[in-house]
C-alpha cells in the first residue's frame, strides 16, 4: 500500500447511535456505535472530545482511552476489548450518568 492509498478520517460525526466517518478521498463510513462499547457508554461530552492522529489513520477519545483506526472501520472491525477489560472500565466511571445505557456490556463485548 503506498502512502496515498492509506485511509484517513478528515471529519468525525455521532449522530444518535452512530459513528459517521468522512475520508479525505470522499468515502463515508457509519457504523454503530455500540460495536465499540466505550463510545457507546460514554457521556456527550466525552464523545465530542476526539482527536485525529496519524494524519487521520486513527481516532482518539483520550477522555475514555478509547482508539479506532480508519483502516479497522474500513473493515467491519468491532471493539477487541475483553470484557474483564471493559467491565473494569465502567466501574472505573461508577455514578457519571451515560448517554445510553440500553445494553448491558456482556451484550455488547465479543458479540458478533
Amino acid at each position: 500500500m503506498n502512502f496515498s492509498e492509506i485511509p484517513r478520517a478528515k471529519k468525525i460525526e455521532i449522530k444518535d447511535d452512530r459513528l459517521i466517518v468522512e475520508l479525505v478521498d470522499g468515502r463515508i463510513l457509519i457504523v454503530p456505535l455500540v460495536w465499540y462499547p466505550r463510545l457507546w457508554h460514554a457521556t456527550p461530552e466525552e464523545r465530542k472530545q476526539f482527536e485525529l492522529l496519524a494524519d487521520g489513520e486513527i481516532i482518539h477519545w483520550p477522555l475514555i482511552d478509547e482508539d479506532l483506526s480508519v483502516e479497522g472501520l474500513l473493515a467491519g472491525r468491532r471493539s477487541g476489548e475483553s470484557p474483564e477489560s471493559f467491565s473494569k472500565w465502567r466501574k472505573s466511571r461508577s455514578g457519571r450518568e451515560t448517554s445510553d445505557q440500553k445494553m448491558e456490556p456482556d451484550t455488547l463485548i465479543g458479540s458478533g
